[in-house]
């Protein structure tokens, strides 16, 4: 048994992370502001829920950062703690403090408490816009983030080649884009899971982006994360995700496959991505080569039965969808 230090356990991808660690008897340690734990509860039971350790914090107080650390003494440092990017747009100080000032406490609190390995949450957002769908972007293409979340992103790669430079702490950041599944309900990618929700409540929804991207089933996304803290080579890695790249039409066409009584309720209207929509994984995949992949269709199952099931114990959280 093992424990985890995971920032940002309350979204969506941590939640999975906190449930891929319990599930296999290790401890995660969740570092959060407070508040609901929600998600986490929504893909766990309750045995399983009450083996989460949650310690109240903020990542923007070094002091505190170093304080939780140093007291659980973790193998490995999971770093998801991040304002997303509609937030980063509405203060973009604030997406620095906690996107950028945040990880550079995790990777000093690493540091002090003799952690030698931190696995974070980049994006494909440091990436610009597409000029050609039909190429897959390597993790050495060029950047040109047109968002301040991109920004941040691309400044903690870079924050973690220099810790390893200078003093030789280790670290993995991945680079998921569209990640889907139970969770899921903010950011500028969660409106196809919201649609999945929207369709087995019954209502209307519009997804508000169009055209092709990469989904990544998000508990393929938490593996990844939990492969890299476990084990790997010295350096400063970054890899990027890829799961399946469609256009957004198609899991609409997935989502009515599940619940036919949502076609024609499910729209999709909006400008596309501005990140490239194909990521190429050949790298982490050589790196970590038993790492899963959920098809799409079967990734939308498994997402519109939870949620299934939870509305029917009337826990399914619908704050995500319009008001009726």
């Amino acid at each position: 048994m093992s424990t985890y230090f995971v920032t940002g356990a309350l979204g969506c991808i941590g939640a999975w992370v906190c449930k891929h660690l319990v599930e296999r008897g290790d401890v995660p340690v969740v570092f959060d502001l407070g508040g609901e734990a929600r998600r986490i509860r929504d893909v766990l039971d309750a045995d399983a829920f009450a083996r989460v350790r949650f310690v109240a914090g903020d990542i923007t107080d070094l002091a505190a950062v170093r304080e939780a650390v140093a007291a659980c003494r973790p193998r490995a440092i999971v770093h998801l703690a991040g304002l997303q990017v509609p937030f980063c747009r509405q203060d973009p100080p604030l997406g620095a403090r906690v996107n950028v000032l945040g990880t550079i406490h995790l990777f000093e609190s690493a540091l002090a408490a003799g952690v030698n390995r931190v696995v974070y949450a980049s994006s494909a957002a440091v990436f610009g816009p597409s000029e050609d769908d039909g190429v897959p972007v390597a993790e050495a293409a060029a950047g040109a983030p047109i968002t301040h979340y991109g920004v941040y992103k691309q400044a903690n790669e870079g924050t973690a080649r220099v810790y390893w430079l200078e003093k030789k702490l280790s670290s993995v950041g991945l680079r998921p884009l569209t990640v889907y599944g139970v969770g899921r309900d903010q950011g500028m990618t969660a409106g196809p899971t919201t649609a999945m929700k929207a369709a087995v409540v019954g209502r209307p929804y519009t997804i508000a982006f169009s055209g092709p991207t990469d989904f990544h089933y998000v508990a393929d996304t938490a593996a990844a994360f939990v492969a890299c803290a476990d084990e790997g080579e010295p350096g400063a890695h970054v890899f990027n995700l890829h799961g399946d790249t469609v256009d957004v039409a198609d899991v609409v066409r997935a989502i009515e496959h599940e619940v036919p009584a949502a076609r024609g309720a499910i729209r999709v209207q909006g400008p596309r991505i501005p990140i490239p929509p194909h990521l190429d994984d050949r790298a982490i995949r050589a790196a970590y080569p038993r790492l899963p992949h959920t098809p799409l269709a079967t990734g939308v199952h498994a997402t519109i039965a939870r949620f299934r099931e939870l509305h029917a114990a009337g826990r399914l959280d619908t704050r995500d969808l319009p008001a009726t």
